[in-house]
């Protein structure tokens, strides 16, 4: 009788028990769609060596100054110091709360939090903190440093962590490693992704009041290594900690390798290369830092030391879409207001001819945003989805962009066809060609001016704007030096200027669209939003695509901004070429296995002598 009735009661108790959601279990990774690709107990990232040997020193160089060391203040914000948080060389100094993996579209792991808690609606994150979690003088990173982060970057900080509180409707601590994020109705479910990844700051080591003005003095994070040696505008030198806490945690090992990290800096692409064909530099190229091209490869690399074998050449295929590199119109300018003008004078890039005298046939023309991938429009008709998100603005979309035909007839070069077609486009803009020169209905010429860069962009400009003299287009080319062309860009004072979008290509773009082509970037100081594009098509199209709860429609809703951003002309895409081309002294050495952007130079190591 005792036995039956503890039976019924444990039967009970387990009825009327909460159910334990799946969602409720902390989880080592997340992902923005579907499951993330490794398992809970991996022990490092595919394209890292866990057995990278440790030691030596590496140089990189860049072209460029720096005044500043915060990376999070509009204040010398685009002339702060490389390295300290970066793409390219890695988190040196600051880390987030969760770690990208290279391997894979949009998949976080564990770092500064080693599991996060997300409901299915993803209202709500919680960050299990790693209680190993130290800062560089061994104070351990806390809940409170969360918090002072956000509401630092809110009150001090620059886009686009200065928006990130306007996203969260509570942010607390929770438990002695546990902090918790509740979102509001402006949040999306990339949202908690974008939080995993912002980096965190220590409360201790920062006044508030003084946090938005440049500084100089080395600066205290829970990275790999610390900064050793400044020299203002010349060079900063990064020392690895030899206590740093997440050297054999899994999203870390393998990564950092040298002791010593010094970037040094250049007036120019030409001084830069002397000097890693002297040896100062240890690597020369890559996707973003500078540029290294089949020509380049083939032209310039006659001099001793690659003779020799000292200096290898090699090229990784990039498996995600190219950087968008082109000249980007300033729509903020009444000239370019209108895309009629903006479609014509996109249409007088003569790629044919940059493509067989600059790059020896080696390039492919640039004709969309997300180029090589399924998130592409070219050569694909719009489907269902898609044409109910495009329905309120499918007076946007071109004929030929809606029904995959743009770009498919082959025709790359510039002949009097189509300059006859743009000057067609020109007058139903209101332009007329009188006296050789292009005018509006009041007289006034079609006239601007393109900022550009020393180098290649020089050779690429000038075909542009004889394209353009021959219609009766008056465009003058303005030279500047690095520190001159990040300045413009912040403050948007520029006509046209040779850009890329952003930092990089994505086979998952997500929050950074609204930094690139949203309307609440378009004025804001600083922002990647160049082209000053604030168009509610567009800014839908960015919301369907950060809601979207499933693949294909996430797929559509991207093709769907493909096509309002080719059908509004915002820049004149330029080529690509999907190798990624870097040369390196032979001492140094890199993992079997790549990721899917080509290589990741944070993952090399110097080889033992």
């Amino acid at each position: 009788m005792i036995r039956t009735f503890l039976i019924l009661a444990l039967a009970l108790g387990l009825a009327c028990a909460a159910p334990v959601q799946a969602q409720d279990i902390p989880a080592h990774g997340i992902a923005m769609n579907g499951k993330p690709g490794m398992p809970a107990g991996y022990t490092h990232f595919p394209y890292a060596n866990p057995e990278a040997p440790k030691g030596g020193e590496i140089t990189y160089c860049v072209v460029g100054t720096f005044d500043n060391l915060n990376p999070f203040i509009l204040k010398s914000m685009r002339t702060t110091a490389r390295g300290v948080t970066d793409a390219i060389f890695g988190n040196l100094v600051f880390e987030p709360l969760m770690r990208r993996s290279r391997a894979e579209p949009f998949s976080l792991y564990g770092l500064l939090a080693k599991s996060v808690v997300m409901d299915e609606g993803r209202t709500y994150a919680e960050f299990h903190l790693d209680p190993d979690a130290r800062w560089s003088d061994g104070k351990p990173v806390t809940p409170e440093d969360v918090i002072f982060t956000y509401e630092t970057f809110a009150e001090k900080g620059r886009p686009p962590y200065s928006t990130r509180m306007d996203r969260i409707a509570k942010l607390e601590k929770i438990g002695e490693h546990i902090v918790r994020f509740t979102f509001n109705e402006k949040s999306d479910r990339e949202f908690p992704l974008i939080v995993a990844l912002t980096p965190i700051i220590p409360a201790h080591a920062f006044e508030r009041e003084a946090f938005d003005q440049s500084t100089l003095k080395p600066l205290i994070g829970s990275g790999p290594y610390t900064i050793e040696a400044v020299d203002p505008g010349r060079r900063i030198v990064y020392r690895r900690n030899p206590e740093y806490w997440a050297a054999d945690k899994p999203s870390m090992r393998g990564f950092h390798n040298y002791d010593r990290i010094r970037v040094d800096y250049f007036l120019n692409s030409n001084s830069q290369f002397e000097a890693f064909k002297k040896g100062l530099c240890s690597a020369y190229g890559g996707p973003v830092y500078t540029g290294l091209d089949p020509n380049h490869v083939a032209r310039d690399f006659n001099f001793p030391a690659a003779q020799r074998g000292d200096v290898v050449v090699e090229s990784f295929e990039s498996k995600i879409p190219p950087v968008v590199v082109g000249f980007v119109f300033n729509t903020r300018q009444e000239k370019f207001s209108d895309p009629r003008v903006r479609r014509a004078l996109s249409m007088l890039y003569d790629f044919e001819w940059v493509n067989r005298n600059v790059y020896d046939g080696k390039y492919r023309r640039t004709l969309s945003y997300w180029q090589n991938s399924e998130l592409s429009a070219l050569g694909r008709p719009a489907n269902e989805i898609e044409r109910k998100l495009l329905a309120p603005y499918v007076d946007k979309v071109l004929p030929s962009v809606m029904d995959g035909t743009y770009g498919v007839d082959g025709k790359d070069g510039l002949d009097r066809e189509m300059m006859r077609e743009a000057l067609a486009l020109l007058r139903t803009a209101g332009y007329s060609l009188k006296n050789g020169v292009l005018q509006d209905a009041s007289g006034r010429g079609l006239a601007f001016e393109i900022l550009i860069v020393p180098g290649e962009q020089e050779r690429i400009a000038s075909v542009y704007q004889r394209a353009l003299a021959r219609i009766g287009v008056q465009v003058s080319l303005r030279v500047l030096d690095d520190s001159q062309m990040q300045q413009r860009k912040q403050a948007f004072q520029f006509d046209m200027l040779i850009a890329g979008v952003g930092f990089s290509g994505s086979l998952s773009p997500g929050i950074e669209q609204v930094g690139r082509w949203g309307s609440e970037s378009a004025n804001a100081e600083g922002s990647f939003n160049l082209a000053g594009v604030a168009d509610p098509a567009v800014d839908a199209m960015i919301e369907a695509m950060l809601n979207a709860r499933d693949q294909e429609t996430y797929v559509a809703a991207v093709r769907a901004l493909d096509r309002l951003l080719i059908s509004g002309a915002y820049m004149v895409p330029t080529q690509h070429n999907t190798l990624q081309w870097i040369a390196y002294w032979n001492y140094l050495d890199h993992p079997d296995v790549n990721p899917l952007d080509g290589f990741d130079l944070s993952a090399w190591w110097r080889k033992p002598q």
